[in-house]
């Protein structure tokens, strides 16, 4: 699907990968709702940085653990710029639990990572399909993490809640096909807050990494982009951006 003169969605579109996505989107001739959940100021930036470019732009609440107000959040979208086309479920959640530590996972975390990570994208996918329907066509494209292939990551909860979304990003594709289509981007680690102060954490991943540096935000939106505007054959496909790391 050409971007041009479409409307998209992007969860969590205030800051790292979602920021990028909404930004490169609109570059691409998109209109953009950048949803927040608590990073309002940043969503609201993202934005006005939008309409800069020509395009039109909202920020719009939600928390997308929560159906009812995921339902509100495609309305409010609606509203706003007329049509929904394109949905990326950036939207995220993890504590910082080292895997060993199993009793420091507490049943709230669990509770807490899949809600956001796993039933956040299908309510999105849920609320915005009929939409897509009845335009005849519709792009979804789920952030999920190297962590749901290889159970390597911040915490266990967050390993199995990403390989969780893969499966979903699978089965979904075949349950929308073929109007729209579903894939799912799985990031190594990335330049994004949520790995702000962690040095040592950061050196060992680059390290291990062929490409021997870790993932700009800017690099997996391009991806993401290239999955919606590319080849209307691919569906229902995992694409790891992790320079290498899982080769």
């Amino acid at each position: 699907m050409n971007p041009k003169d479409k409307a998209a969605l992007v969860t969590g579109g205030g800051t790292g990968i979602g920021r990028a996505t909404a930004l490169a989107l609109a570059r691409a001739g998109a209109d953009v709702a950048v949803n927040y959940f608590r990073s309002k100021d940043a969503a609201k930036a993202v934005a006005a940085e939008i309409v800069a470019m020509g395009r039109r732009a909202v920020a719009v609440q939600a928390d997308v653990s929560d159906d009812a107000q995921v339902r509100r959040m495609i309305a409010d979208t609606l509203d706003a710029l007329g049509r929904l086309d394109i949905l990326v479920n950036n939207a995220g959640y993890t504590d910082h639990i080292p895997m060993k530590e199993f009793d420091a996972v507490s049943d709230e975390t669990w509770r807490r990572t899949m809600a956001v990570n796993v039933q956040g994208p299908f309510h999105c996918i849920r609320a915005a399909a009929p939409h897509m329907r009845s335009a005849g066509a519709g792009e979804i494209v789920n952030v999920s993490s190297l962590a749901g292939i290889v159970a390597g990551g911040s915490s266990l909860p967050y390993c199995a809640s990403k390989a969780a979304l893969n499966i979903v990003t699978r089965a979904v594709a075949k349950a929308l096909a073929p109007a729209i289509r579903v894939n799912a981007v799985a990031p190594g680690v990335v330049k994004t807050r949520w790995v702000e102060g962690r040095t040592a954490f950061v050196r060992s991943a680059q390290m291990q990494t062929p490409m021997r540096r870790i993932a700009e935000p800017e690099e997996i939106a391009d991806v993401i982009v290239s999955l919606i505007a590319g080849s209307d054959f691919v569906t229902g496909q995992v694409i790891p951006v992790d320079g290498g790391l899982s080769a």
